[in-house]
């Protein structure tokens, strides 16, 4: 486990941890060579010694650092220090759109075309290297407080044709943005990445995720099956070209969406132009599904309708011909349906006689026995006793109530009355697989999911962060105040739980702006471990003692150990002395 204050290859000096991942964790470092802050990405233990993950993360890095925007975290450096695989990518002071979500609920129209725009922006350079994100979602896009997006984490980025490479059958990502195709089990395209932005856009808008369900399998039906919900729906006011572009880039079938990041870019920058205010709802191309519903819809032929005899048209006389020829036809029409209704009846009669009744008298009929808490050897003797017939092949299932290896349940269901030679399927228990959650407030971050994963539970991570008043030495790093789960409650297989930290970031002061005297930078040094270094400067322009600059820049995070200079301004030296020295008489 990589610990504060390590350094790795001698080089990048650990501050905190910064994020959990599915391959890897991700900590704030101090490039001690280049004097800088960066974020180091280090493939996880338990993975580390599988080649395959390590080829995919190495595969990662060299994917990234391919790719150079301003709306991607620009990665570094690569390498592997004892037995440790990391990625050093620039570190962006920002917040992850999830956090914005958080305290807003919802953003405006405009500031979400300009976040998308920068998003597409960043992914078509991505795109044009046939590089997919296949995880774009809040909190892989991170916003500067100068409204800069930055889209980090290439995690389980793709070359597409690195196909010796690709599980195409796994299903990545958050099942929560996960395009149909991949929920189906298809491989990802540039275009599942359009599909993500589409959910992403639609959330930042409204403040909520269009498919929601209690579980990962339950959503992912939902993004196969339910048409994307009319977002004009909830927000009457949003202009249809933005509302057309939602549908577009979510389309299920990916042959109705944008080709790329490139083709959905250009499209947001003119939805909000006047001559796009009246624009109508988009219509698709191509069916949304694998059937074609236009098949079903085609019309029927105007064969049903009366035809028109160019005799009836011209004479009257034929007109009265052709009226009673009509009612001849009503007639034959009545004698067919009365014939066919007693036909109808005669085989439900013949039907009952030489089928029904030989099959009900033909063996007596039992109730199945409750065989629930047997064991499996038990309940087939039972039920055979009974005279049914018991399906080689069993079912499992958790169960709270009943020990494993002992039957739940049957199909059919106990009490239900069948013939003798009834085929019945046992249900056997798992035992109680469920996990129950506990308190895990002020213990370790790390530790506690460890365990969780363990238990098979999906865990987050994400900061708590600290109220107006609140005091950080409360609080230490990488201890958990909060939990999305209540002590007690139960999680199944699968299912996910957030653990909530402290995000304690110590700054540098302006100590210029601030008029900080020399004492108080020593207890500042001293109280944070820094090695502070007085440089004096002589200069008529400042009050002697003044602090006119510092090596390290106000608002970036404080170091232990780490090297400060503070240069203060002296009084010039005066030569008069020495001039009057040399005149003497």
């Amino acid at each position: 486990m990589i610990m504060k204050g390590q350094k790795i290859s001698d080089r990048y000096q650990i501050i905190k941890s910064i994020g959990e991942g599915g391959m890897a964790n991700v900590y704030l470092a101090y490039d001690t060579i280049l004097d800088r802050n960066v974020a180091v990405k280090v493939l996880r233990g338990d993975l580390a010694s599988d080649e395959k993950f390590v080829r995919r993360f190495q595969r990662e890095a060299l994917s990234a650092s391919s790719l150079s925007n301003p709306n991607i975290v620009e990665v570094y450096d690569v390498g592997e220090d004892n037995g440790e695989f990391y990625i050093v990518m620039e570190y962006v002071e920002g917040k992850h759109l999830k956090n914005l979500l958080k305290k807003r609920g919802k953003l405006t129209v405009p500031e979400v075309v300009d976040i998308v725009l920068q998003i597409t922006n960043g992914l078509s350079v991505a795109h044009d290297s046939y590089i997919i994100h296949r995880d774009i979602k809040p909190q892989n896009i991170l916003i500067l407080d100068n409204g800069l997006i930055k889209i980090t984490d290439f995690g389980i980025a793709v070359a597409m044709n690195a196909t010796q490479l690709t599980q195409t059958n796994s299903v990545m990502g958050s099942v929560h943005y996960l395009p149909p195709e991949q929920a189906s089990g298809k491989g990802a395209t540039l275009q599942s990445d359009i599909y993500s932005i589409g959910i992403l856009m639609y959330e930042l808008l409204t403040g909520k995720l269009p498919f929601r369900g209690d579980n990962a399998v339950e959503i992912a039906l939902k993004h196969l099956k339910e048409p994307m919900p009319s977002i004009r729906d909830t927000l009457p006011d949003i202009p249809q070209s933005v509302e057309n572009i939602i549908l577009k880039a979510t389309a299920k079938n990916p042959k109705n969406r944008y080709a790329d990041a490139r083709e959905m870019h250009e499209d947001l920058k003119t939805c909000l132009d006047e001559s796009r205010a009246n624009e109508l709802k988009i219509t698709f191309k191509y069916p949304e599904h694998d059937y074609d519903d236009t098949k079903l819809l085609k019309t029927i032929k105007q064969t049903d309708q009366p035809k028109k005899d160019k005799k009836t048209e011209s004479k009257d006389g034929e007109e009265i011909i052709a009226k009673k020829i009509n009612k001849s036809d009503k007639t034959q029409n009545k004698l067919i349906i009365i014939l066919a209704s007693i036909f109808v009846g005669l085989v439900v009669i013949i039907t009952t006689i030489f089928v029904l009744i030989p099959y009900i008298n033909s063996s007596s009929q039992e109730a199945i026995p409750d065989v629930s808490g047997y064991s499996v050897s038990d309940a087939i003797d039972a039920l055979q006793d009974a005279g049914f017939v018991v399906a080689d092949e069993q079912r499992s299932e958790a169960s709270e109530t009943i020990d494993e290896g002992l039957v739940t349940r049957t199909t059919p269901a106990a009490g239900s009355i069948r013939k003798e030679g009834t085929e019945i399927t046992l249900y056997v228990s798992l035992g109680d697989v469920t996990v129950e959650i506990e308190d895990y407030t002020g213990e370790n971050f790390s530790e506690v999911k460890g365990r969780l994963e363990a238990l098979n539970l999906v865990v987050y991570m994400d900061y708590y962060e600290l109220e107006d008043g609140e005091d950080p030495n409360d609080y230490e790093e990488g201890i958990i105040v909060s939990q999305s789960v209540k002590p007690g409650e139960r999680l199944s297989e699968g299912d996910s739980i957030t653990l909530y930290v402290p995000e304690l970031d110590n700054k540098y002061p302006d100590f210029v702006l601030e008029e900080y005297s020399i004492t108080e930078v020593e207890e500042f040094a001293e109280d944070y471990g820094i090695n502070l270094t007085i440089a004096y400067e002589e200069t008529t322009e400042y009050e002697p003692g003044t602090i006119i600059r510092q090596s390290r820049a106000a608002g970036t995070t404080v170091v232990n150990g780490a090297r400060l200079t503070i240069t203060v301004a002296r009084e010039p030296a005066s030569d008069t002395d020495d001039d009057n020295i040399g005149g003497l008489e």
